[in-house]
């Protein structure tokens, strides 16, 4: 269950940020394609405000359960909320890693990059095939 700590109060009315957005609707979705040869889990914890936002995501063969409990983890991805935030709005989270604004710890290591295949790419960035037919129907 998700509580209110990625809740804020703006104008009287509560406003989820887009890292519990994202979390929720990873949570919902049961199964991931992209994923199917995967398992184990990772614990995000983002600070945030003088505090730990704990979530937790497990990928059992493409399978995926989100919460905010749990515990050990086979990869723990260390970061702020600002930064995650601004890799869901298409920044790379390995420039964040070069950077130092991110680490990863843990046995799995592989996990966390194969999970950024869940993450939203660039605004009005395009798959590389779309783009090739679209150049090829322009010619």
């Amino acid at each position: 269950m998700v509580g209110t700590s990625g809740l804020g109060l703006i104008g009287g009315e509560a406003q989820v940020n887009p890292t519990t957005r994202f979390f929720e609707a990873l949570g919902q979705r049961g199964h991931e394609p992209l994923l199917e040869e995967a398992t184990g889990t990772i614990r995000f914890d983002l600070t945030h405000e003088h505090r730990v936002d704990r979530w937790f995501v497990a990928i059992e063969r493409g399978d995926l359960r989100v919460s905010r409990e749990g515990g050990e983890a086979d990869s723990v991805i260390h970061t702020s909320r600002t930064t995650f935030d601004r890799a869901l709005a298409g920044q790379s989270l390995y420039a964040a890693w070069l950077r130092n604004e991110l680490t990863i710890e843990g046995r799995n290591r592989s996990l966390p990059r194969l999970f950024t295949r869940l993450m939203p790419g660039r605004p009005g960035a395009r798959h590389p095939r779309d783009f090739r037919r679209e150049r090829r129907s322009a010619a």
